[in-house]
């Protein structure tokens, strides 16, 4: 089963004086490109947070938010009130008697007059926080399924629709025998000379062997399984396939350069338009 690098993933805890909320963005990338955005007081956690990422979600351009929203009686900032009372003192020495309350208001606008007091991660509160991180990694890991089995649609129907189109360009190989053995006999009777039937068989065989292309169809059909077989296997990855792509092109660009048959190389086009469309959706494969 193949799994999708595009997916979304969310998730809020309510705890007693705040609310919680993670975000989990994903998009394609060729490796693991992180970046994640915590609260400070909740950085030291960051290291083991990016490891479980990286586990879950193995590859991605991801984006891990952390929001922290205050709705409770809660403020890391206090009054440094030996400072401010410095301010005031200072303050009245150049002012001389003045009104207190305006002091104060001047004070408290001074450098160093809020302190931040740097809270402790609680040990339980951390719990639920892991709880939500692992919520919305579950909820973006189910999007990525979900959106993997779309891309799964989308393969199955390309690869079918090559196959279709290989086999009707088999339906002119007749065709292209009979059009290839009357341009050499044309060629000869322009030459005015009496031919051996047997070596004319001889040569036109020969020369119709540089145009077979049953070992590139059986090649190619094989590509086509193999990659449904490996779209199907437990340790499927857009790497895998896209190798697999790029041997089916192979096989594709040898049948055209081998068919020196107009409608033939209309159908190979049309091959080559429904294998870029797989190229491009291999990119966003896990």
């Amino acid at each position: 089963m193949i799994q999708s690098m595009t997916g979304f993933g969310k998730a809020f805890v309510q705890l007693p004086t705040k609310k919680i909320t993670v975000e989990i963005k994903s998009l394609n990338s060729k490796g693991l490109d992180l970046n994640t955005r915590f609260p400070s007081v909740y950085r030291e956690m960051e290291l083991g947070i990016r490891n479980k990422i990286a586990q879950n979600l193995q590859r991605g351009k991801i984006d891990f938010s952390l929001f922290i929203e205050i709705t409770g009686e809660e403020t890391s900032s206090k009054l440094n009130i030996p400072i401010i009372k410095g301010y005031i003192h200072q303050m009245k020495e150049v002012v001389g008697q003045a009104d207190e309350t305006e002091l104060m208001k001047m004070a408290v606008r001074m450098p160093d007059a809020l302190k931040t007091e740097r809270d402790e991660v609680d040990e339980t509160e951390w719990h639920q926080i892991e709880a939500v991180i692992h919520e919305a990694l579950q909820n973006i890991c189910n999007f990525r399924i979900s959106e993997g089995k779309s891309l799964e649609n989308e393969f199955l129907l390309r690869i079918e629709n090559i196959r279709r189109l290989m086999n009707e360009a088999s339906s002119y190989d007749g065709e292209r025998v009979e059009t290839v053995k009357t341009k050499l006999r044309t060629a000869l009777e322009e030459l005015k000379t009496t031919i051996d039937e047997n070596r004319f068989e001889q040569e036109l065989i020969f020369y119709l062997e540089k145009y077979d292309t049953t070992e590139e169809k059986v090649r190619l059909n094989n590509h086509l399984n193999y990659f449904i077989e490996t779209m199907n296997s437990t340790d499927a990855n857009g790497r895998k396939l896209g190798f697999i792509a790029q041997e089916m092109g192979r096989e594709i660009n040898t049948l055209g350069s081998k068919a020196n048959h107009a409608e033939m190389q209309k159908l190979v086009v049309m091959m080559k338009d429904e294998l870029e469309k797989i190229k491009e959706q291999v990119l966003n494969v896990l």
